[in-house]
């Protein structure tokens, strides 16, 4: 580990130094050493530090998808001693404009792809703004459909060798990852500098991560899954290598194609690929570590997975956006796991190095060993809290009774073994409904369902509502072939009558939000149209 380095840009410039002739970054069929991502990025840097103003916070804005300059764009961000905000290409240019109201970004790096939509993004901004195009020569018309802003394009990029990074104190923001919010603004998370370093660096020291070392990048920026491989492979001098959206389409031919030895991404994709047929024995011989977070784990993937990568250890990686990225871990062991295995799904683990968990009532009390409640959690890696809202800062961060520092409420239902053993995830809290007066928890629902239908894709709903609760639950199962008859026999014998599901709908895709993770709130549209 760089133990010197306190913030993002230390830890990125001193592999600069160290590896400058090994690859950085593979995008877009390339790869880019350390010394010349660098070189990109300084030049970014100093197009926009040409037009800087004095005004506005240190934030850089990022609208690109998978390109060179979304990772170059990073990278001219932390070099200017700013974080980051990433934008959405997939978001409606209204999101992507309350970002950055939000935020006050006074400077913007875009890629080519998503070029076409920033008129939409930039006509509404009263204030200033510094618009890089690295990848366009011509940027005329944009300039004209915006004229109170600067918009720069390749010709006005010129190499910066002497580019003079900026260090920042360990207390700024690193990078503002947006959440979805109840009130449907989006609300941004703060992370420090100090936060993402606490965990990098238990990370890379983990997983022993070296300039070697070949990592996946599956998550799109906007989800703060990404920082994950980004930065500890910066940190360590690793190669970044990043799919292209057609290459998520075929995750395994990427894998093999590009050696990897580390592998990070959501369940429902590993899901994905079994259907594929893409999880034969020996698949991934190079994989040393695979990682799995943002849902659920299942011990059928598990072992499907363990058949394609004989010489990878895995584990399950749990944590909100609030407390940067992962706070407990669950390592898979063949002999003991299946002991530990709930309702078909791997445990969350054990706490991080430096991470306090409380398991808590509604009144913040920690419950008796073996109880279920909300996972609170406190430590370095604990963000300053949501941008621009104290109110929701101080709903969601407090102080519980007998306790001296700050823990953040995650809203997760869970239950530790009794003794020395691993966290279990039993869903959301807010998933957390009423039948008939009887409390529900849906992620029983949904794992038992899963469980005797091998389905990854499945989500189960409270519907329709009352004011005292739901009349019934009602699941989306993504397999149109299933035989349903056969499956509700098998659920009588398992669940109780006002636990069972009545009614099954048959999905050959179940929608996914910008994070990949199924999408409840479009499921319930479905189920409102159909009433």
């Amino acid at each position: 580990m760089n133990q010197g380095s306190r913030t993002l840009v230390e830890g990125f410039t001193a592999s600069v130094e160290r590896f400058p002739d090994r690859p950085a970054l593979e995008v877009e069929k390339r790869s880019y050493t350390y010394r010349e991502l660098k070189e990109i990025a300084s030049s970014y840097a100093a197009a926009l530090d040409a037009c800087a103003t004095a005004e506005g916070p240190p934030l850089t804005a990022i609208f690109a998808l998978r390109s060179l300059p979304m990772f170059a764009g990073i990278a001219a961000a932390l070099l200017r001693g700013h974080g980051y905000v990433p934008l959405g290409r997939a978001y409606p240019p209204d999101r992507n404009e309350s970002m950055l109201r939000q935020t006050g970004c006074r400077s913007v790096i875009v890629d080519r792809d998503s070029a076409g939509q920033v008129p939409a993004v930039f006509k509404s901004i009263e204030y200033p703004v510094t618009i890089l195009l690295p990848e366009l020569d011509d940027v005329s018309a944009i300039a004209e459909a915006l004229p109170r802003h600067t918009v720069l394009g390749a010709r006005d990029i010129v190499l910066a060798p002497a580019y003079a990074p900026k260090t920042p104190s360990p207390d700024s923001i690193a990078y503002i990852i947006f959440t979805s919010g109840s009130t449907g603004t989006p609300k941004g998370v703060m992370i420090a500098n100090r936060n993402i370093r606490a965990f990098i660096g238990f990370f890379a020291e983990h997983y022993h991560i070296n300039e070697h070392d070949r990592f996946s990048h599956a998550f799109a920026i906007t989800f703060d899954g990404s920082v994950i491989d980004l930065f500890s492979s910066w940190l360590r001098g690793a190669c970044v290598c990043c799919p292209s959206q057609r290459d998520l389409l075929n995750p395994s031919g990427f894998i093999r194609k590009h050696n990897l030895t580390l592998w990070f991404s959501i369940p429902s994709l590993a899901f994905f690929m079994k259907r594929l047929g893409s999880l034969k024995k020996g698949n991934f011989p190079t994989l040393r570590w695979s990682m799995f977070g943002a849902e659920p784990l299942s011990e059928d993937i598990v072992h499907s997975w363990l058949k394609a990568a004989p010489n990878s250890e895995i584990d399950n990686a749990y944590g909100p956006t609030e407390a940067t990225c992962a706070v407990t871990t669950y390592h898979w062991d063949p002999v003991v796991s299946p002991r530990e295995v709930h309702l078909g799904m791997v445990p969350i683990g054990y706490p991080n190095p430096g991470t306090e968990v409380l398991i808590c009532d509604d009144r913040l009390h920690e419950v008796p060993p073996g109880g279920r409640g909300e996972l609170l959690v406190a430590g370095p890696q604990v963000s300053l809290g949501y941008l621009n809202d104290p109110e929701r800062t101080k709903e969601a961060f407090v102080v519980p009774p007998g306790k001296k520092e700050i823990y953040y409420r995650t809203g997760d239902l869970v239950q530790r073994l009794v003794g020395e053993g691993p966290i279990l995830y039993l869903g959301r809290i807010d998933h957390q409904i009423k039948v008939l007066g009887h409390r529900v928890e849906l992620g029983e629902v949904e794992a038992v369902v899963r469980e005797e239908t091998g389905v990854y894709g499945v989500v189960a709903l409270g519907w329709p509502m009352t004011p005292s609760g739901a009349q019934g639950i009602e699941v989306f199962i993504e397999d149109k072939e299933l035989d349903v008859a056969g499956l509700k026999g098998r659920i009588a014998l398992r669940l109780p009558e006002f636990m069972a599901p009545k009614k099954y709908h048959l999905i050959a895709k179940i929608p996914v939000n910008d994070s990949g993770k199924h999408d409840r709130l479009a499921l319930q549209e479905i189920l409102e149209a159909d009433a």
